[in-house]
């Protein structure tokens, strides 16, 4: 089963553009030529000098071993803007892409707690009520779903083609985030949105 680390950021806004260089002339190489690498995400809010930061792995055991060459990375990125990171692991659960995002692209990321034991249960009704709307969307990029089994956090990300997709999909997956909500008894915990800086991640 695929799994992905992931780092939340909150850094100098004015010096995030340093750590946007740092990961991707420097960082990005070394994760992908990690063994069991299936790539790395980069998300960005400018404005608040936050970031988000994937690499997705073969298996657990991949992410596992390779997180002691991974942290530092993450923590000289966060050294370059007097900033804070932290990681967090996941299950990659469900993965859905319709069109290749590219730098620029708006990013959704949407953190909820799952109350539901049954995480398989979830995982089918999200696929059932989100991903038919997403995928016949205009605009619409990919759709990641990201689980943690022990303590049923749960993490959906959705890339759209540009800021103005990502606008524009405002209304309509509030109203497709409701459903899902009653459909999986979820609790929304936090929603942001940001611009893809650069994505390598893949499926296997």
């Amino acid at each position: 089963m695929q799994h992905v680390q992931l780092s939340f950021m909150a850094a100098d806004p004015d010096r995030i553009a340093d750590v946007v260089r740092y990961l991707e002339d420097e960082a990005r190489g070394q994760v992908e030529g990690r063994p069991g690498s299936l790539g790395m995400s980069l998300d960005v809010n400018a404005a608040l000098g936050t970031a988000v930061i994937t690499s997705h792995w073969v298996s657990a055991d991949a992410a596992k071993e390779n997180e002691a060459a991974i942290a530092p990375l993450i923590g000289k990125a966060a050294g370059l803007a007097s900033g804070t990171s932290s990681m967090e692991r996941y299950e990659l659960a469900s993965f859905v892409q319709a069109a290749r995002p590219h730098a620029g692209s708006g990013v959704r990321v949407t953190r909820s707690d799952l109350a539901t034991t049954d995480i398989d249960d979830a995982i089918a009704n999200y696929e059932d009520t989100a991903t038919p709307w997403l995928m016949s969307t205009d605009g619409f990029c990919r759709a990641v779903m990201l689980v943690d089994r022990r303590s049923r956090e749960a993490v959906n990300e959705t890339v759209w083609i540009d800021e103005d997709a990502l606008l524009a999909s405002r209304p309509a997956e509030a109203a497709i985030r409701a459903d899902a909500v009653a459909a999986t008894n979820t609790a929304i915990r936090t929603l942001e949105e940001y611009q893809l800086a650069f994505s390598s991640a893949r499926r296997l």
